[in-house]
């Protein structure tokens, strides 16, 4: 890489910020030109003492508001059950915040902006305390935003006392609403439709954060701001494309709570199906919101529900040679019902029935305990007709890496260096760490939290969006909790189960084993 770009770490993530305060105060709102008017903003933390909240909700406002990519007149509340001062809040949060030299006086200014309420989640006088504490540390007209960190058994109760008492007064409130929307269809459509009796669709935003991931974003503009992938992304010329989350670790202790949902709850019918719908879409009338969700909404109307016939279902088993945790498997973990055949482990192939992509296996795969922690997209093009090379090609891939190490590259066949005429696979790289070395990429939930400041919904989850996609997998997943087929153990560290393997290669997925991607070294 020339020096000329390469910048320094202070100066990249200087033109980054740059860039973003720049859409920030194009951010249009009722009642606002942009964030410079002076109506104030609260934003509001439910569960303010819970892990969520601790863990990723008051460290992202932290971050936002430390690069003054929220309005300076914003002030933010926790509420909770438990009784607590800001002081103990901030205690809690502290090895999460990141706070670097040269920012501890911001970060004093930012924690002089919080106040904490304590309070029910049932009892409309405690709202109505809420609601008094916000007047007297901002205005009667503030932009509110309530970030509902909570388990989803209390969603109704909350926003009935939200709607109740808390609502803004000749300004926007917005609710940002946190996944599982629901178990299934019944209990999402029950969800969704006690959310539209409260709230108009433009103030509900549910998060998923999967889609505010740096390459999950880009695959909008891979897609359709190059003219060199839209004439081959099609089953002409695509034999497969491979959907793939990996964790390598277990439940940790979490179990029970794992155990409710299951991993097809917990990532597939959500994160995978998000991407699929990015993956597949047809070309948006434009970038609005709505515009995009039209598009991912009719790639899910095309896909028939999924069925046992379609997965295979695993679940992890300790590895005797393994240390630590790895010793134990999904069973061992004690708050993990006996004999609990909930998969950690699950491989489904999908199929969308249009004119673009009939016949083609769109494959999602999530896992835990697995021997390698990656979330990737791999289309796998077809053969090359008309081998005149012996044998020697492998299968293109295009391949978007989610996490770690955000990269694209795509797999291609090139002649070996020397005398010989040999051929061998290499690839054409954007890994991100070298091309934008020092460029700060912004955390999942800073994307998705400036966006509701913002008013931008087009990351955010529409209600017949998710309607459809628990339609294709409810069935499964009732087949799953009624029939209680056993999964397939498989040891952890390891790859999963065998039986996926088979099942891929049934699918146009061919694996060869010959090509590792190695992260490029950093260059001057």
């Amino acid at each position: 890489m020339s020096r000329s770009l390469v910048k320094s770490d202070s100066a990249a993530a200087e033109e980054m910020l740059s860039i973003l305060r720049q859409s920030l105060k194009s951010c249009k709102t009722p009642g606002e030109t942009n964030f410079e008017a002076k109506v104030p903003h609260i934003f509001v933390i439910f569960g303010a003492s819970g892990d969520l909240a601790k863990k990723k909700i008051y460290p992202t406002v932290w971050w936002l508001y430390r690069d003054r990519l929220v309005p300076e007149n914003t002030i933010f509340f926790g509420y909770a059950r438990s009784d607590l001062r800001v002081e103990q809040v901030r205690a809690k949060c502290e090895p999460f915040m990141k706070v670097k030299e040269g920012e501890k006086e911001r970060y004093e200014q930012f924690w002089k902006l919080n106040h904490y309420v304590k309070g029910s989640y049932d009892t409309r006088r405690d709202f109505e305390l809420l609601n008094q504490a916000m007047t007297k540390a901002g205005t009667v007209r503030a932009n509110r935003i309530f970030y509902l960190a909570l388990p989803p058994s209390v969603f109704e109760v909350v926003t009935e006392n939200l709607k109740s008492c808390c609502m803004a007064t000749d300004s926007w409130t917005r609710v940002i609403i946190e996944k599982p929307f629901g178990k299934d269809s019944d209990s999402s459509a029950k969800l969704s439709n006690h959310l539209a009796g409260l709230f108009k669709e433009e103030e509900i935003y549910r998060i998923d954060h999967y889609l505010g991931k740096e390459m999950v974003q880009n695959l909008m503009s891979l897609r359709f701001g190059n003219r060199i992938f839209g004439p081959t992304w099609n089953r002409d010329n695509i034999s497969s494309v491979f959907i793939s989350f990996k964790e390598p670790f277990g439940t940790q202790g979490r179990g029970g709570y794992f155990d409710d949902f299951g991993i097809i709850r917990d990532v597939m019918q959500n994160h995978l199906l998000q991407i699929l719908c990015l993956v597949a879409m047809e070309k948006p009338c434009s970038t609005a919101a709505d515009d995009i969700r039209d598009e991912k909404v009719k790639v899910l109307k095309s896909m028939e529900a999924v069925g046992l016939e379609d997965v295979v279902l695993g679940q992890y088993v300790g590895d005797p040679d393994g240390e630590g945790e790895a010793k134990e498997g999904y069973l061992d973990d004690p708050t993990v019902p006996e004999g609990s055949t909930t998969p950690t482990y699950a491989l489904a192939v999908t199929r969308i029935n249009n004119e673009r992509w009939d016949g083609v296996p769109f494959i999602l795969r999530c896992g835990k305990a697995l021997n390698e922690r990656k979330a990737e997209v791999r289309i796998q093009y077809r053969d090359v007709p008309g081998d005149i090379f012996h044998g020697q090609t492998k299968r293109n891939e295009l391949v978007i890496r989610v996490q770690p190490g955000e990269a694209i590259y795509c797999k291609v066949m090139t002649k070996t260096p020397g005398m010989s005429f040999g051929l061998e696979e290499t690839e054409l790289d954007l890994t991100y760490g070298s091309r934008y070395r020092g460029a700060k990429l912004p955390d999942a939930y800073e994307r998705l939290i400036l966006d509701v400041f913002c008013g931008s919904q087009m990351h955010f989850v529409r209600s017949d969006e998710l309607a459809e996609a628990w339609r294709i997998f409810t069935p499964l997943l009732h087949q799953i909790e009624e029939q209680k087929p056993k999964p397939i153990p498989y040891i952890y560290g390891s790859r999963g189960p065998e039986e996926a393997d088979k099942m891929l290669a049934e699918n146009n997925f061919v694996y060869s084993g010959s090509y590792k991607w190695t992260k490029p070294a950093h260059h001057l």
